[in-house]
């Protein structure tokens, strides 16, 4: 098989193209792609775990905890002792990151749009479908309890 019908190798060419794309876009924020997801997560789900957003973003709990840091340094999130829980540390999006989110989603589509251009709507589809697939991601707005 040639390297280029690989499909890792797709996948990993495609997704530095997009990293570098939303890297730009997010810069005038001062936050990275990652960081967009943890806030991202906080904005959609509020409060929680940073065990919980490791889970979701599918990242390693040590790379999260890096990841929380920098953004504490910057701002934007908060680590709060559970009060119900004091073993368990809630994150919190501060007024700093909460602020941001009207712009940052406004970008987040353009960018969005911007690399999804070419494709059809039959075909923007079938690639989301594809790449679902391979993540083993839900559809959004379905019910994994219910198998939609």
């Amino acid at each position: 098989m040639r390297l280029q019908g690989c499909i890792n190798y797709l996948l990993t060419v495609a997704q530095h193209e997009v990293f570098q794309d939303f890297s730009e876009g997010l810069a005038p924020f001062n936050i990275t792609p990652g960081q967009y997801g943890v806030l991202r997560y906080l904005w959609q789900d509020g409060p929680c775990t940073p065990k919980e957003i490791a889970q979701t973003l599918r990242l390693e709990n040590s790379t999260i905890s890096g990841v929380l840091d920098r953004m504490e340094k910057k701002g934007l999130i908060e680590r709060i002792i559970d009060k119900k829980d004091r073993r368990s540390i809630r994150v919190v999006a501060t007024e700093q990151g909460m602020s941001m989110r009207d712009d940052v989603l406004k970008v987040i589509d353009e960018l969005n749009q911007k690399v999804l251009a070419g494709f059809t709507p039959e075909q923007l589809e079938n690639f989301l479908s594809c790449l679902r697939q391979i993540g083993m991601v839900d559809q959004p707005g379905s019910d994994p309890a219910q198998g939609a």
